[in-house]
């Protein structure tokens, strides 16, 4: 099984994805700038990560640990939204490709790539600019097999294993759901290349990244 990067690797989803990697046999490198907040568990090694690093640096921690898949699920809650969630990045995508790694799978946001959309949102357009960046510099400036998810609003609340992929009136995402679909990208190589949206639903998981062609 692949060895897996996931930056971000203490944050709220990166703490489900993990478990949920492990599930599926993988061995995991979780980065982080507070590793001691990256849960302990077999198969799990937590290391220092800073994504005001150079691209060298982020690329020689990739090349030293072996890694084959990338997940950036990484933010700043608003904090520091060039040099974190855009430029922050960018530079692992660079990074990512310069040690000859394909595949690619970013955590973004409903409507990131709907810039006629966020007057609606007033206070999420800096956020969803950044994340705009972002995701098109990986669509449109590198050659990584990517999978771009973007979920709507996040909640603390227990999962259900179902979403829908399509326009739906649901509002939220639990936050063990889109963890596990990140998770169970991997099993479907139709994902790749493709900006999936998400919200709460009806359907099972697997199913419904299934149909995706």
């Amino acid at each position: 099984m692949s060895k897996v990067f996931i930056y971000g690797g203490s944050g709220r989803v990166a703490k489900d994805l993990i478990k949920d990697l492990v599930v599926e046999g993988y061995d995991v490198v979780a980065g982080a700038r507070h590793p001691e907040r990256i849960e302990k568990m077999d198969h799990v090694e937590a290391v220092k990560t800073d994504l005001h690093a150079s691209v060298s640096d982020l690329a020689q921690q990739l090349k030293d640990n072996n890694i084959e898949v990338v997940y950036f699920t990484a933010g700043s809650r608003g904090q520091d939204l060039i040099q974190t969630d855009a430029m922050g990045a960018i530079k692992t995508m660079i990074a990512a490709e310069k040690v000859g790694i394909k595949r690619y799978i970013m955590l973004s946001s409903m409507l990131s790539l709907n810039i006629d959309k966020w007057n609606a949102l007033p206070r999420l357009e800096d956020y969803l600019a950044s994340k705009f960046f972002a995701d098109k510099f990986l669509m449109d400036s590198t050659n990584l097999e990517y999978t771009i998810l973007q979920p709507t609003n996040l909640t603390e609340v227990k999962g259900t294993g179902k979403i829908s992929l399509n326009n739906t009136d649901s509002k939220e995402n639990p936050i063990p759901d889109v963890a596990m679909v990140l998770a169970h990208l991997l099993k479907f190589p139709a994902t790749k290349y493709k900006v999936i949206e998400m919200t709460g639903g009806d359907t099972p998981i697997d199913q419904a990244l299934e149909s995706i062609k």
